[in-house]
């Protein structure tokens, strides 16, 4: 039985329409793995919002991005000869490449004449980019399109943005990330000469939860006494069930990315968690009978095991059990656009 990812449908596209609303000039991000939705799906959807142009991540992603999607594709990551160099589509007439010198633009260009590029500045991100004092030369010396700004998260972006634009007038339109509907029309009222398109991934495919759930099945289930032994470890349980799930590690259950602990409450809550983990007591991601019991030891690569205690009802095998995942590390075996009575 599979990780399926369940999608009503029409309440998802419904948030999809809202964020295209608030955000005027949106083109939608397609990278990774999709959002949990898988990067061919996007497209489609983005295929069907009519929007001009998508941004992917890698130049690995282009080719599918080309065949799943008619109009322009904006690769994010900056064209560099020795990683990019070679690569196919690099001459494909609907790419725009992002680029931080003249020389990484010469060289695309001996591959690919004629390739649109865009010039990247170096934001407070710290991440890619020229200099806020070289973006305009730069950009005159490469007959670029425009530029590209990728900004923190977070709110309060005006300003950053705003340096930028003043610093090189010449530049008339602009990419930017992570800014709100009133951020972007604050700036057009600012810079009202300015043709700014906001880069968009989780505030566009991730906007209303309550639209996709993900969804385990339940592949077996027994009795245990206290005492019994399970799994690779054989570690012993305590009574109750023992609950088999699909859903592992190469699904992305229970993974995360490392904590930004930015808070003393967000500090002690990863302390507590490692506490409990040294325990071999770590509440799982499913949500079993009504409880969220603790794994029986860490997930294996396309299934887990679940300590359902004594008390509490079991399912039956072929239930389906809800998951709570990041989406932008999950991989579902499926997605299932469903209508609101299937969820």
């Amino acid at each position: 039985m599979s990780l399926t990812l369940v999608v009503d449908v029409e309440r998802w596209r419904a948030a999809q329409e809202r964020a295209c609303a608030a955000l005027p000039g949106i083109v939608p991000v397609v990278k990774g793995n999709g959002y949990g939705f898988g990067r061919e799906l996007l497209c489609r959807e983005a295929q069907r919002l009519a929007v001009p142009q998508i941004a992917v991540g890698t130049y690995a992603e282009l080719p599918e991005a080309l065949a799943a999607f008619g109009r322009e594709v904006l690769v994010l990551e900056p064209y560099r000869p020795a990683v990019c160099g070679g690569l196919p589509d690099l001459a494909d007439a609907r790419v725009l490449h992002t680029v931080t010198s003249a020389s990484d633009v010469a060289d695309l260009r001996n591959r690919a004449p004629g390739s649109r590029v865009l010039v990247e500045g170096l934001t407070s991100m710290n991440r890619f980019g020229a200099p806020l004092d070289r973006l305009g030369e730069l950009a005159a010396e490469t007959g670029a399109v425009g530029a590209t700004l990728h900004l923190p998260l977070g709110t309060g972006h005006v300003a950053e943005i705003g340096r930028f634009l003043e610093a090189a007038p010449e530049i008339s339109r602009w990419y930017v990330s992570h800014v709100t509907g009133q951020e972007l029309a604050e700036l057009r009222r600012r810079f009202p000469g300015r043709e700014l398109r906001p880069r968009v991934g989780t505030a566009l495919w991730l906007a209303d939860p309550a639209a996709y759930q993900v969804r385990a099945g339940v592949l077996d289930v027994r009795p245990v006494a206290k005492g019994d032994r399970c799994g690779y470890r054989q570690r012993p349980l305590p009574a109750g069930h023992l609950v088999v799930v699909s859903g592992g590690t190469s699904h992305g259950v229970a993974m995360e990315s490392p904590s930004s602990a930015a808070t003393a409450r967000s500090r002690a809550v990863a302390v507590a968690e490692g506490v409990l983990e040294a325990a071999h007591r770590v509440r799982s991601p499913f949500t079993v009978s009504g409880t969220t019991p603790r794994f029986a030891e860490p997930p294996h690569m396309q299934c887990s095991l679940l300590v359902l205690p004594a008390g509490v009802a079991p399912p039956a095998v072929g239930d389906t059990v809800a998951v709570r995942m990041r989406l932008t590390t999950a991989y579902v075996d499926a997605v299932e656009l469903a209508s609101p009575d299937r969820r």
